[in-house]
């Protein structure tokens, strides 16, 4: 069976599908947690300053392998 399967490409298949198909969207969820989870605001209605740095950083992770994800494919990659 090995002579008809790149198991090697396989698994890079299966990493990356894991990656992008279940990893950003957990840290764009764990982004929206930190900003509007339970316990986010303090009493008089603000964010603090911790949660809102992690929050974009996890957004911003994602829109930066979205935007590459994007520029990879318009570049003609594979």
């Amino acid at each position: 069976m090995s002579e008809y399967v790149e198991w090697g490409a396989l698994l890079n298949v299966l990493l990356v599908g894991l990656l992008v198909g279940a990893g950003l969207p957990a840290l764009f969820a764990v982004g929206v947690r930190a900003i509007a989870g339970p316990g986010a605001r303090a009493e008089d209605g603000s964010v603090s300053a911790g949660r809102r740095v992690l929050a974009w950083i996890c957004f911003g992770i994602a829109i930066l392998a979205i935007v590459g994800a994007i520029a990879f494919l318009a570049a003609g990659g594979h």
